[in-house]
């Protein structure tokens, strides 16, 4: 048994399973209104994302390259380019409300008056809910991967 692969497949899992759960928190402070506390721990929020969400990739390139599969396993399986599409259009719609975040919060530290604009509010609202969305294909591609579909 490998150890290099087990350990690889924890720390990725474990970090799906934390990029979940900032999609779920991103998801839940969007609702309703964001006054200046909330803006702030969004950014920080958000930053982890960013932060996971890489770790994931470079993590993810340790299992192709190091994993006991072998990198040949995921190149030529259409499964596995399709979760890293999903990935990949996850990551794309989570720029708007990184961008929107940012600006917000900024705009707080300026005038604590400001309050985030209800059109924009309603886009970051539906951005993230699509990223919640194509973001459950994730771990539904993975377990189809593992049983050695697309191969």
């Amino acid at each position: 048994m490998d150890t290099t692969d087990l350990v690889l497949a924890i720390i990725h899992h474990l970090l799906v399973f934390s990029l979940a759960g900032i999609i779920g928190a991103e998801f839940v402070l969007t609702c309703g209104e964001l006054p200046a506390t909330t803006l702030r721990r969004l950014v920080g929020i958000d930053r982890h994302y960013g932060i996971i969400a890489m770790l994931i990739i470079i993590v993810g390139i340790g299992r192709v390259i190091y994993g006991l599969k072998g990198w040949e396993f995921y190149v030529y399986n259409w499964v596995f380019w399709a979760k890293m599409a999903a990935f990949a259009i996850v990551g794309l719609l989570s720029i708007v409300p990184t961008v929107r975040f940012v600006s917000w919060n900024r705009q707080a530290v300026a005038n604590p008056a400001f309050a985030v604009p209800a059109a924009e509010l309603a886009a970051v609202k539906t951005h993230v809910r699509a990223e919640a969305f194509i973001f459950l294909l994730i771990p539904v591609f993975a377990a189809a991967m593992a049983r050695g579909y697309g191969y």
